[in-house]
């Protein structure tokens, strides 16, 4: 397992070419819990080995802490890699459901500096406004972005939990390569516009908690009772109480298609998002969150797998039966203004 390098594919028309799937950096430094730093180092350089290179993270990581530290990796690697991060949100300290979205123009411009001066490169390949400040014109805050292309800061454009109005405004500004949303098979709700504008305007597709931040795979099943107290899943609806229990239970078909594969749960649920790029006609560049070696092996070899006709119709209906939204304040995501 793992020992071939995974394919690449054109992130969205005059996009980076990547491998087909990226590595999402967030865990490594915030939100999952206690880390072992030597062994996140070490997932990096195995994911790039093994033909990772888009790398993802974002200023609101730990506060700036995730950009500081893939720096050096991202530094050392900087031909091969496509750094993505990403501007807009900001999380309270003292209260991580409290959440501020900016998205005006200086705002863009000193974000882009920290973010630059924290990861010690002079361009990132893929800049991502992350969060919708509806206060703000997009109109003003596509043109920020764009200036940083003009001025070589940045090299490709993204957006990130944007519906697809939201999608065709920004593209009429400057052309966008790439959305980032979650898309999972118990995250569906993307599927009902941005992903057919995205396709339509050749624009790729970044789903983040493709393993629907590790429920999928039967790592935990209650995360009051399991994960660790700083834990972020705590917080989100579907993976506490009888939601919790609820969801587990769909797991099931997800087991069944897993084991006329011989692979696991979570190469299933990314074999499946994977998937959609045929059956939406665009490029899809799932990007699974780790800090071990182990897991990018295991998540990079789903690469190879092919569901068939019969597997997809297993695991079709089980979005629709998720009990719980993906957060408790939906606002903050394309779904919330669709």
């Amino acid at each position: 397992m793992g020992s071939e390098k995974i394919k690449t594919v054109e992130l969205g028309t005059g996009g980076p070419r990547v491998g087909v799937q990226g590595l999402g950096c967030m865990g490594m430094s915030s939100a999952y819990g206690p880390t072992d730093a030597d062994e996140a180092r070490a997932t990096l350089e195995r994911a790039l080995e093994l033909g990772v290179t888009l790398y993802d993270t974002a200023d609101v990581y730990g506060a700036g802490e995730n950009e500081k530290f893939i720096a050096p990796f991202i530094r050392a690697n900087r031909a091969e890699v496509v750094l993505a991060t990403k501007f807009a949100l900001s999380v309270d300290p003292d209260d991580p459901s409290k959440r501020t979205v900016r998205n005006d123009r200086p705002y863009v411009r000193r974000s882009v500096e920290d973010s630059l001066r924290r990861l010690g490169v002079d361009e990132i390949d893929l800049y991502y406004m992350h969060r919708r400040d509806v206060a703000v014109p997009l109109e003003e805050t596509v043109g920020a972005m764009a200036e940083l292309v003009a001025e070589g800061k940045v090299k490709h454009l993204g957006l990130s939990e944007v519906t697809a109005a939201e999608l065709r405004a920004a593209q009429a500004v400057h052309p966008i390569a790439a959305v980032q949303s979650e898309w999972s098979l118990f995250s569906r709700d993307v599927e009902d516009g941005v992903v057919a504008a995205a396709a339509e305007l050749g624009v790729g597709f970044v789903p983040y908690s493709p393993l629907g931040r590790g429920f999928l795979t039967g790592a935990f099943v209650n995360a009051d009772k399991e994960l660790d107290a700083s834990d972020f899943r705590r917080q989100q609806p579907r993976f506490t109480g009888a939601n919790a229990t609820a969801n587990a239970a769909l797991l099931e078909p997800v087991r069944r298609v897993a084991a006329a594969h011989d692979a696991t749960l979570g190469q299933i649920a990314l074999a499946w998002v994977q998937q959609q790029a045929a059956g939406h006609g665009l490029a899809v560049v799932p990007i699974p969150g780790t800090r071990k070696r182990s897991r990018v092996e295991e998540n990079t070899a789903a690469t190879r797998i092919e569901l068939s006709e019969q597997d997809l119709a297993l695991l079709e209906p089980i979005a629709g039966q998720v009990a719980g939204p993906r957060y408790a304040d939906m606002t903050f995501t394309s779904a919330g203004r669709e």
